[in-house]
């Protein structure tokens, strides 16, 4: 069996490059349905994509190799299809774009995208092998328990990283990329909780609100969730994928808050007031009571002193905490590194090295910020190979 091109992931980035390869496409996954990723995404709402989608909010080896990409194919391109099918959405926060429905919506609609080319979609197949044949490549595929052999011209990378592997993630992109002679960067979870040591935080699980979390490399200012496990949150996962194990995080909990001028303000007028009762106004009670016992808070605000309220206001500004871990790919949003962008055409997506073959969505070197920017990297990346394939014909 002969086909023009085989996409390998029936994900985002290749049910989007599909639609752009046209015709004489087939696209191959081992799971039952496809975009899973996408249905389970958004608490089933997806999170398509960000009105604020820059360059900026993606880290790379290369930071500049996604600005083609992002750029030819944006945001407001992906939002245009969405309102040609008709499907309702409604911004969330910081751009966040959310189905008002379900994340099932934007499936169906690049199936149908996909149907409506001709693109042929086989589910609940394995890969068996996958060899250079001629001027394209040859792939022995598992379907229906037969083994069916399928030779193409264009051969593209489109199933993922290690995230979430519950639901079939196996870096099957990367082992065929180094077969290929293509470098993969190491790689390591991202988007993805904080643990501590067991019991660190249990009194506080359940716990939220807003924070500035930070390492030297980058700042984020989100909701903090204490867990029984650690901390989690949009700051927290934000903040891992720029983390290094072993690396101390600050925590911010009063970042709108001139808190030490609140204090002194209050000593002159409320001075009989706990100072613990004061910080609860602020803070939650909860958490007021655990760092009473973290930084020995205690007394009258009349008894405190204005260097014992600048004390109290800089350790409540920078908690120094070191995470022990991380949840790792079991839970993680993303995988970060993956296939080296140096081996890739920044138009095209395509090898280097390797005519035909492409590499697109996470399990290249790209990983987004958290809030849609990794769908809009998939949507970008699988429109940048889908245009150069349907181009070669």
């Amino acid at each position: 069996m002969y086909v023009n091109t085989v996409i390998l992931g029936a994900g985002a980035a290749g049910m989007m490059c599909a639609i752009q390869a046209g015709g004489d496409c087939l696209v191959v996954d081992h799971a039952k349905a496809p975009g899973e990723k996408i249905r389970i995404s958004g608490g089933g709402r997806c999170n398509f994509t960000n009105l604020d989608t820059t360059p900026e909010n993606y880290l790379s080896q290369n930071p500049h190799f996604c600005k083609s990409a992002l750029a030819r194919y944006t945001q407001w391109d992906f939002i245009s299809l969405v309102d040609r099918h008709g499907i309702a959405w409604h911004e969330k926060t910081l751009g966040q774009l959310f189905c008002d429905g379900s994340a099932k919506q934007i499936v169906a609609m690049l199936v149908a995208e996909m149907a409506q080319v001709g693109a042929e979609l086989w589910l609940q197949t394995t890969v068996q092998q996958v060899q250079a044949r001629g001027d394209g490549y040859q792939l022995t595929l598992l379907r229906d328990g037969a083994q069916q052999c399928i030779d193409c011209k264009n051969l593209v990378l489109a199933t993922g990283g290690k995230s979430i592997p519950k639901m079939g993630a196996t870096g099957l992109a990367y082992d065929i990329a180094r077969q290929f002679d293509l470098p993969v960067l190491d790689t390591r979870p991202g988007l993805v909780p904080f643990t501590f040591p067991e019991g660190r935080f249990t009194a506080l699980a359940g716990t939220a609100l807003p924070a500035r979390l930070s390492n030297p490399r980058a700042s984020f200012d989100e909701a903090l969730l204490f867990t029984h496990r650690g901390l989690s949150g949009p700051s927290v996962l934000q903040l891992s994928s720029y983390w290094h194990e072993g690396e101390a995080i600050s925590l911010d909990l009063i970042p709108e808050i001139d808190l030490f001028t609140l204090l002194r303000e209050q000593r002159q007028t409320q001075g009989r007031r706990a100072l613990t009762t004061e910080l609860a106004r602020h803070l939650p009670g909860r958490l007021v009571d655990f760092l009473a016992t973290e930084f020995n808070i205690s007394g009258r605000l009349a008894d405190q002193s204005d260097s014992a309220l600048q004390s109290l206001t800089t350790a409540l500004s920078h908690w120094a905490l070191t995470p022990g871990g991380s949840e790792g790919y079991r839970t993680a949003e993303v995988t970060l590194g993956g296939i080296d962008t140096d081996a890739l055409s920044s138009k095209t997506l395509q090898a280097k090295s390797r005519p035909g073959l492409y590499a697109i969505g996470e399990a290249v070197d790209v990983t987004g910020w958290l809030g849609g920017y990794n769908f809009q990297w998939a949507w970008a990346s699988g429109h940048a190979a889908g245009c150069a394939i349907a181009a070669r014909r």
